[in-house]
């Protein structure tokens, strides 16, 4: 009976389930693109950069000093590898370079070329020239943004003055192998890579390191290998990236709730003009409804009949919408939307990929759908409850 009352008025229910099917194609697709774009930018900024989470000595990140180090951090790389963490130390040491008549303040990142590896996915960033080989000490990787300072290129020499940990002159020459894609705010405007055993030659540190980057196994969660690694750490700080970036990890989740509130929004609209339809077929057929209670049926009956006639219109259209939404994803998730210009964009210091991708999981469709089905459960109510109190009497000299 539902069903042959909702095809009564073909035109109606069919404005109806486009405008639902609509609605649900959009939102499908924005919910993937900004979850595309809250994973993208959390992987750069793990992956090229941050890791999971960071070791430090105690009161280096309030004040960073040459001196605070980490002691044996072979040691303790050894015993983050055995819980199953992947690990890399890195050295970091403030100076400046100059080339020809321009200088610029630099920070050095002394690192192990084969554990970064491991950690970090920046040598995978190289714009111009190759990344750092321990075949070649000289060689540094910079920034995008200071090279453009310092106005060099592949293969140009930069001269390095600093001061170094035995309070000696830290100078030297070195012959940039290779310039770096946006990265991030920092390492663009001011980062120079170099392997390890150059750092401590060159800022005169023989032992310790003043950074350990982890990774986390993909299966534990975040807070999970955070406290794991603390305990794995006792006297050392700390703290995941989320710790590390508390302005980011917040962007991040409001993007989401921005996505669940533009949901609402839309969804509204939608159940509004649900709750239109159905009160024009429930006042369509007050008779009706006298005749079906004088007859015996109950309130519950007709109320659920009206349900019945939302849910099948409804159920339409998140089969249309759903099936429309596929190829669409499938276009996104495999070449995305070209933001040209964009890609050298940073935000908040972590840098936008030149290709938006959207990214689909099973909450990429049931955010949508669920939001859907409960907005216009709660706008077939009182359509609902007015058909099912109808007094049959009064309902059929309805006129």
């Amino acid at each position: 009976m539902a069903w042959r009352n909702v095809w009564r008025n073909t035109r109606r229910s069919l404005v109806t389930i486009a405008a639902a099917s609509l609605a649900l194609f959009v939102l499908i697709h924005y919910a993937g693109l900004v979850t595309g774009y809250i994973e993208g930018m959390e992987r750069n900024l793990v992956e090229r950069e941050m890791g999971d989470a960071q070791i430090h000595a105690a009161g280096f990140r309030d004040d960073p000093s040459l001196y605070e180090r980490i002691e044996d951090p072979v040691a303790l790389l050894a015993k983050l590898d055995q819980a199953g963490y992947a690990a890399s130390a890195r050295l970091l040491g403030g100076g400046l370079a100059a080339a020809g008549d321009t200088s610029a303040g630099v920070m050095f990142r002394g690192i192990d070329v084969e554990r970064d590896g491991r950690v970090s996915t920046i040598g995978q960033h190289v714009a111009e020239g190759q990344w750092l080989d321990p075949a070649d000490p000289k060689g540094v990787v910079i920034g995008r943004r200071l090279a453009r300072t310092l106005n060099v290129k592949q293969g140009a020499e930069v001269v390095v003055l600093s001061q170094a940990a035995d309070g000696s002159m830290a100078n030297d020459v070195f012959i940039v192998r290779g310039v770096l894609k946006a990265v991030g705010e920092g390492v663009d405007r001011a980062g120079m890579y170099m392997i390890d055993a150059t750092f401590r030659e060159l800022m005169v540190v023989p032992d310790g390191a003043h950074q350990v980057i982890v990774r986390k196994p993909a299966t534990v969660p975040l807070a999970t290998a955070a406290a794991q690694l603390r305990a794995l750490t006792p006297g050392l700080d700390t703290k995941s990236w989320r710790e590390l970036s508390p302005t980011l990890a917040s962007m991040f989740d409001s993007a989401r709730g921005v996505m669940i509130f533009m949901f609402m929004i839309v969804y509204a609209a939608i159940g509004i003009l649900l709750l239109n339809a159905m009160l024009m077929a429930v006042f369509e057929r007050i008779r009706e409804f006298g005749v079906l209670k004088a007859l015996g049926a109950g309130p519950g009956a007709v109320f659920r009949m009206i349900f019945y006639e939302t849910y099948i219109q409804v159920g339409i259209a998140i089969l249309v919408g759903t099936a429309l939404s596929v190829p669409g994803l499938w276009y996104l998730t495999q070449y995305g939307i070209d933001t040209g210009r964009m890609g050298g964009m940073t935000i908040h210091g972590v840098a936008w990929d030149p290709v938006w991708r959207a990214s689909v999981s099973t909450s990429t469709y049931s955010g949508p759908i669920v939001t859907l089905i409960v907005i216009v459960s709660l706008a077939a109510l009182y359509p609902a409850f007015k058909a099912a109190w109808v007094r049959p009497v009064q309902a059929m000299t309805h006129r």
